[in-house]
């Protein structure tokens, strides 16, 4: 029999309830973004090369995250499903394995970084002093991982509990510290020394810790660890961790190859740039295109991280009847804020490149990319939303294979733009359009045939 709590973790089919898990959801993914530009801006202080440089270490980064990040979402289907069910004893036990299996992970990560990572940028980059920039600076920021693992296997349980306004508070805590940090590490203020390139680095990593630390102090002062029963369950519990690695694995390696492409995208623009005598500039642009593109995607993230916790509730109430009436609920409310957003980036792209401090040249040159990036936006809004109804339905698996094909054609194509045939980078930029066309067929055509109604986690 269900065991009952006094505050039910089930969900309702509403807008109120869609908005109300989504908005600070929105809030705690913005504020990561926020750090991501402030140390662009910072960095762009010291100069066009180093801004570059930002680029491709932040997503060799982002590949780590990403793994967590796939790890979060099989968690976070898994702990909604038991809020639906009304089984909160589970919640604890999965959380417990979640963290045990992030912190192997990871260990592992660090290990790549220091034992394989310089090999491949050794022979993937031409210019020696991005080379150099990039392997001393990731021996520095991989150290952040297992802070990072710990926060999202947070999120999961905050989000999956229906509890994600608690998100804030540990989100608010890291933007300050990494402004600070940043400021007074990369530059020399207040007394700190100056690291250059490397400071945003160290920056970075304080701030992942001390968000760490502020959020579990919420949970315990809320009471969430008790309720919950976070943390008696740490000893290895097979049956728990096979189903948390069976669920998760083929999202981790579903975010983690979406994540490489994006590498294999800027190995190429700074191929492309090098050829025609201005990797810098290329690199730079493409850099900052990531960062509005991370900044201003962050509402249609969160109404995806929505979608995934409020279908496998949804499922866990033994309504799959209402999934399909969530999921356009959802996308109606994700389409509708992209379109606005992609109407503010092509009002005002001028204000908002000059944040980074280049010249004119700079903002001319990227502009165009501009155009292609805020429509690449309005289809992620409703494209992401129906992968992550997949994910939210329990099969992983499909959503494996959904971005595998995906990431097929995105490949090709930026292989041929960029390195065959040499065309401009908004044309490779182009990519964004294939992949999340591509993405919103599969996932549309999945979720419409009620194949996934069949599967049980």
């Amino acid at each position: 029999m269900a065991t009952v709590v006094p505050n039910d973790l089930r969900v309702e089919v509403s807008n109120r309830q869609i908005l109300k898990i989504a908005l600070p959801i929105s809030f705690a993914l913005l504020v990561p973004q926020i750090n991501f530009i402030t140390n662009n801006i910072f960095l762009g202080g010291l100069g066009e090369q180093e801004l570059g440089t930002a680029g491709l270490t932040g997503v060799y980064y982002l590949i780590f995250a990403a793994i967590g990040f796939g790890l979060n979402n099989g968690l976070q289907a898994l702990i909604a499903r038991r809020a639906g069910e009304n089984r909160v004893e589970e919640i604890g036990k999965l959380f417990s394995q979640g963290v045990r299996i992030a912190m192997i992970i990871a260990a592992i990560g660090i290990a790549v970084t220091y034992l394989i990572a310089p090999l491949i940028l050794r022979i993937s980059l031409h210019d020696e002093t991005v080379l150099r920039q990039s392997v001393s600076f990731l021996y520095i920021r991989i150290w952040g991982l297992p802070f990072l693992y710990i926060y999202q296997m947070r999120n999961a349980l905050l989000v999956g509990t229906n509890q994600s306004k608690y998100l804030v508070i540990g989100t608010l805590a890291e933007t300050v510290a990494n402004i600070f940090f940043d400021y007074t590490l990369i530059y020399g203020k207040l007394g700190f020394p100056a690291l250059g390139f490397n400071g945003a680095a160290i920056a970075s990593i304080i701030a992942e810790a001390t968000g760490m630390f502020v959020v579990f102090l919420v949970i315990h002062r809320k009471g969430i660890s008790k309720r919950f029963s976070l943390y008696k369950h740490f000893g290895y519990q097979k049956d728990i961790s096979k189903l948390i690695l069976v669920q998760s694995s083929p999202l981790v390696f579903q975010h983690a190859i979406s994540v490489i492409s994006w590498i294999f995208f800027y190995i190429l623009v700074e191929r492309h740039g090098f050829s025609a005598g201005h990797s810098n500039r290329d690199l730079a642009i493409s850099n900052t295109m990531r960062n509005l593109f991370g900044f201003f995607g962050v509402f249609t993230w969160a109404f995806a991280a929505t979608t995934n916790t409020m279908v496998s509730n949804v499922i866990g109430q033994d309504k799959k009847e209402l999934v399909l009436t969530l999921v356009r609920k959802i996308v109606r409310i994700s389409f509708s804020i992209a379109c606005v957003i992609a109407l503010v980036l092509n009002l005002i792209p001028h204000t908002l490149l000059s944040i980074y401090g280049q010249d004119s040249s700079f903002a001319q040159d990227a502009i165009p990319v501009v155009r292609v990036v805020s429509s690449a936006l309005v289809l992620m809004s409703f494209s992401t939303v129906w992968l992550s109804a997949v994910t939210g339905s329990g099969n992983s698996s499909v959503s494996l294979i959904i971005e595998a094909i995906t990431i097929v054609f995105y490949c090709l194509y930026v292989y041929l733009v960029l390195e065959v045939f040499k065309l401009p980078i908004t044309i490779g930029w182009m990519a964004e359009w294939i992949y999340w066309i591509a993405i919103f067929s599969l996932s549309f055509w999945y979720i419409r045939s009620g194949k996934w109604k069949k599967k049980v986690i």
